[in-house]
């Protein structure tokens, strides 16, 4: 494995790992910040640099479950947020005279529609965030 070249971002607000620095976003690729993750408040990005992304794992979180990859500082290691991979329709009970039809449905319409513009984006919990510049 080669050496790993950090990325230096330029902007009115450069958001960084809180324990190295390593810059990680800019405030122009900031999605929103109506997002909750484990030590608080979260932020959703378009795009990310300067991460390591963790195995695929499945979890269930208060708007479905999700497929995500935990994201570490790509200098110091440490965990930042995660990226969501994939999103799963919420499964709920039905009759087996419906089941069946349930499973051919569910081969093509996979995905909860009302989540799917978070695939391929990132969530940085903000207290492991600190301001750049």
């Amino acid at each position: 494995m080669g050496m790993s070249y950090r990325r230096y971002l330029n902007g009115a607000r450069i958001y960084g790992c809180s324990v190295c620095r390593t810059h990680l976003a800019t405030i122009h690729s900031m999605i929103s910040r109506a997002f909750n993750g484990q030590h608080g408040r979260a932020y959703l990005f378009e795009g990310v640099v300067n991460i390591v992304e963790g195995e695929p794992m499945d979890r269930q979180m208060t708007t479905g479950n999700h497929t995500v990859r935990d994201i570490y500082c790509c200098k110091c290691g440490t965990t930042l947020g995660w990226k969501y991979v994939r999103i799963y329709l919420t499964c709920f009970r039905i009759g087996a005279a419906h089941r069946d039809a349930f499973r051919a449905t569910m081969q093509d319409h996979a995905y909860e529609t009302s989540q799917k513009y978070k695939e391929g984006k990132y969530i940085l919990e903000r207290n492991l965030l600190v301001d750049v510049q």
